[in-house]
């Protein structure tokens, strides 16, 4: 039997993989983008950038990555507030945590959702509570408040851009006559 030590350091990683997807960023940012992402996941990134056809003069790509337990957070973070900047970044869950999804729009921010096993969003009950006391207290209607817990405003702008290169007709949301 094959002795491995163990530290503190190692004992709390947890290997994990994920897809990070950049919908639309400016070609200036492009560079940037990598070396952050380098950053975060320690190792140098290339992506492979091709036009983004639903806004003029962006770029799209895409990376599947492994690492730590976290990564995604830490990419999210890092690449958070840069405006004209459209990515998602999902984690896949290990055994030790759970999944997690980010999705990021200049308009909206960040938005960040914990996901199961099969990639289903798990809602926290203290969040379904407030959003209920929310729609009780008249701010708000129950069902726009499940709709922002699920995503839907940030899966709205960014459906434009998931499908662009697909061969979708595409809404153009910057066309200068």
């Amino acid at each position: 039997m094959k002795e491995v030590t163990v530290t503190a350091r190692s004992a709390t990683r947890t290997a994990t993989r994920g897809v990070f997807y950049v919908h639309s960023a400016p070609s200036a940012l492009c560079p940037h983008i990598e070396w952050a992402v380098g950053g975060v996941l320690g190792v140098p990134v290339s992506l492979d950038w091709t036009p983004q056809p639903a806004q003029s003069g962006s770029y799209r790509a895409e990376l599947s990555w492994s690492g730590d337990a976290g990564s995604a957070a830490a990419i999210a973070s890092a690449l958070r507030g840069w405006n004209q900047l459209r990515f998602e970044v999902t984690e896949e869950p290990t055994s030790a945590t759970e999944g997690a999804r980010y999705s990021f729009t200049p308009e909206l921010g960040v938005y960040h959702a914990v996901t199961g096993l099969h990639g289903d969003i798990m809602i926290p009950e203290d969040r379904l509570k407030a959003a209920v006391v929310k729609a009780a207290l008249g701010d708000t209607t129950l069902l726009v408040e499940i709709d922002k817990l699920l995503g839907k405003p940030w899966d709205d702008e960014l459906e434009t851009f998931r499908h662009a290169g697909e061969g979708a007709p595409v809404r153009w949301l910057h066309q200068v006559v």
